[in-house]
């Protein structure tokens, strides 16, 4: 049954250029809407996430259709790809859940950094259509010539982590780059972060294929390779500008002041949802 029909007010609005989702978002809050509905991937629901958090209201709720190419945070947390089953979720409570901030920006799932980042981004739709994940392993083998670890500091009075990194994944959610779980244990309403750093005082190749190959899919902890932690809060500083990508936006800086904004967002998720604790 069309969801109209079960006497639900829907208004839809398409997205076309940077801006919209923010306009739309405030265009539904004027008109008195408290529950939107993100239907794309991790990049058009940060985007709206991000305009719900800037309005400074707490009464809003989300829900989301797996729309987009990747779909990490939506396959973690469980949400079905049929569009009538993730309206479904609709129907029951929502739960209050976390963002991260970054500087001025929110995301929901995960920020990135590092070689990982660079693979991930420049894996083409093509070969990822033919071979899955394997598709960013051999990216990751073409490009081994062009590893470059990049440094930081991560500290937040208790914990505390200084060298060269490979890659680098900050998650609320557990998956970014179409199935790379870097953050197994996360979860969206513990009112922490997941920190997942790859250090680059390892045999190159096996940190590459423990990243992108098969292996680090079937094994959550991907055999021990990162250096892991739960934080609330958390500043990374670089000597050198880094890009980290908050679910597809990259932010640029040397300096990075992160923090959880507990239960902040509510979220229509599955109840058995994994992402839930």
């Amino acid at each position: 049954m069309d969801w109209r029909d079960q006497g639900h007010d829907l208004a839809v609005r398409v997205t076309w250029e940077a801006g919209d989702a923010e306009r739309y978002v405030r265009e539904a809050l004027d008109l008195g809407y408290t529950t939107l509905i993100a239907g794309g991937g991790d990049g058009s629901v940060r985007d709206i996430v991000h305009a719900m958090m800037a309005s400074d209201r707490d009464d809003l709720s989300l829900a989301i259709l797996p729309l987009g190419t990747a779909n990490d945070f939506a396959t973690a947390a469980g949400i079905p790809d049929a569009i009538a089953e993730a309206l479904a979720l609709l129907e029951s409570p929502a739960t209050p859940s976390d963002v991260i901030r970054v500087n001025d920006h929110y995301f929901l799932n995960m920020a990135t950094g590092g070689f990982g980042t660079e693979v991930t981004t420049q894996t083409s739709e093509e070969l990822k259509s033919m071979l899955g994940g394997a598709a960013y392993l051999l990216t990751g083998l073409t490009r081994f010539s062009e590893i470059q670890a990049a440094e930081g500091t991560f500290s937040n009075g208790e914990f505390e982590w200084q060298g060269e990194f490979l890659a680098l994944g900050l998650g609320n959610g557990r998956q970014a780059g179409g199935g790379q779980r870097l953050c197994p244990d996360a979860l969206v309403n513990d009112g922490l972060l997941d920190v997942a750093i790859l250090p680059a005082q390892m045999d190159l190749l096996a940190g590459v294929k423990g990243l992108f190959g098969s292996e680090a899919r079937q094994d959550p902890e991907q055999e021990g390779l990162f250096i892991r932690a739960q934080v609330a809060s958390l500043k990374v500083k670089t000597p050198s500008p880094m890009n980290l990508n908050l679910d597809g936006e990259p932010v640029q800086s040397t300096e990075f002041d992160i923090a959880v904004v507990s239960n902040r967002l509510k979220l229509h998720l599955p109840a058995e949802s994994p992402l839930l604790g």
